[in-house]
């Protein structure tokens, strides 16, 4: 186990808590009736798509001003997929997810932010 998750080459605290790790189930049901009234139930294991949101607190997970900015960048790039590995050790291809993928809002307000001035954020993903 490591003190960090990383995102590609982007180190973020382990503080930040993966929150919706079981908000998912790996498989999908399709439940309809025939004519006859005969229960039909379909059954497929989900491939990708699963969230991964990464949540840090006002009291742990912190990440720095330089970091978020690095993580936007990575967001904004063309690559598809990153390689997200857990302090734990689990790995996972991941991509961001739609919408706002990133929120990130500081512990204080500083009217010239420094490089590590420290940022609550929310990193949304989703596996590729």
């Amino acid at each position: 186990m490591t003190t960090h998750h990383t995102l590609g080459s982007i180190a973020v605290p382990r503080g930040m808590v993966w929150v919706d790790e079981f908000d998912w189930v790996p498989v999908e049901r399709a439940v309809t009736y025939s004519l006859t009234g005969a229960l039909l139930v379909d059954v497929a294991p989900r491939l990708a798509g699963r969230p991964i949101t990464l949540a840090g607190e006002v009291d742990a997970g912190w990440l720095g001003r330089g970091v978020v900015a690095q993580l936007y960048a990575l967001a904004g790039s063309t690559s598809a997929t990153h390689t997200l590995t857990l302090a734990d050790g689990r790995a996972f291809a991941v991509r961001f997810a739609d919408g706002n993928p990133i929120e990130a809002e500081p512990i204080t307000r500083a009217e010239l932010p420094q490089a590590d001035l420290p940022y609550v954020v929310t990193l949304r993903l989703i596996t590729a």
